[in-house]
């Protein structure tokens, strides 16, 4: 249960990929406590999305590149195991927010498990598992988050205010969600996954997130007009703009040669893409709680 495997394949520095949908939910709560954000923080990237990645290793059982691993080990018996255990402590850490946030975990660790075992397996369903994948790791996380950091109940999600952006942050993983899956064309399709990606093609998956990146961030930006104030808009374009010369370098690189499409440079593009949104909503949670006008009046 302890070998270096074990501990490669639930892959705990990958949820620094996922760390957006947190933040987001993080700058827009109006009831922040230290303890809550740090025990939903543990909740998600130490243990749910390390328990969600190592099971779905132990039935994939890859032998090329994965997603935060290049070479990806052999599983053994004890990452099974590993990855539950890391489920139920996600859902006891659960138990010290509220019953609801505890719901939630659970729902969202069936789901990932249903992803990847062979009796359900969504991810040979190319529509499927791209909706799923994108609804769970956006929508269904941006509000579980949001009642984690806020202990409320499920009668606070109905606020246009709260379905709004996590609609959003939903959008923009169905529009990344292929670009993490083109270089896995190969693998996939030995197993029998047929991705959307695959069904796509290497060029087509980089058109579909183009397209649906840039109705995305129109979103991001009318929603930051329209609840906040025009200059988190512009900061959202700006810290979005080393995504988009990125992705464009490689989409052209990429024409000229279909290996482009490789490992690395998707590992590239989600780091940067992570980056860039994980530094803007730092900035936006910081100004938008005030504690950037604290810190400056010397409190």
């Amino acid at each position: 249960m302890l070998k270096k495997s074990t501990w490669l394949h639930l892959r705990i520095p990958f949820s620094f990929f996922l760390l957006p949908v947190f933040l987001f939910a993080l700058a827009i709560s109006p009831n922040i406590n230290e303890s809550r954000i740090i025990i939903v923080f543990l909740a998600l990237h130490f243990f749910l999305y390390p328990a969600s990645n190592g099971y779905n290793s132990y039935f994939d059982k890859d032998e090329k590149s994965i997603g935060g691993l290049r070479n990806p080990p052999k599983v053994s018996r004890g990452l099974y195991f590993m990855a539950l255990l890391f489920d139920l402590v996600a859902i006891l850490l659960g138990f010290l927010i509220n019953w609801q946030f505890v719901l939630m975990l659970f729902i969202y660790g069936m789901v990932s498990k249903a992803y990847s075992h062979p009796s359900v397996r969504i991810k040979k369903y190319p529509l499927a598992s791209w909706f799923i994948a994108g609804f769970f790791q956006g929508f269904f996380t941006f509000l579980m988050s949001y009642i984690g950091l806020n202990t409320y109940g499920f009668e606070h999600l109905d606020k246009s205010s709260l379905i709004i952006p996590a609609l959003l942050t939903s959008g923009i993983l169905w529009g990344s969600y292929p670009m993490t899956q083109i270089y896995q064309h190969e693998e996939d399709k030995k197993r029998g996954d047929i991705t959307l990606s695959l069904k796509l093609g290497i060029l087509g998956t980089f058109h579909f997130t183009a397209i649906l990146f840039t109705v995305a961030t129109a979103f991001f930006a009318w929603y930051f007009v329209y609840y906040f104030q025009l200059r988190y808009a512009a900061g959202f374009f700006i810290s979005m703009s080393p995504v988009v010369f990125f992705f464009g370098i490689w989409y052209f690189r990429t024409r000229r040669d279909l290996n482009k499409a490789n490992y690395g440079n998707t590992m590239w593009l989600n780091f940067i893409s992570s980056l860039c949104l994980n530094a803007f909503f730092i900035w936006f949670f910081l100004d938008n709680s005030q504690v950037l006008q604290a810190i400056k009046a010397g409190y």
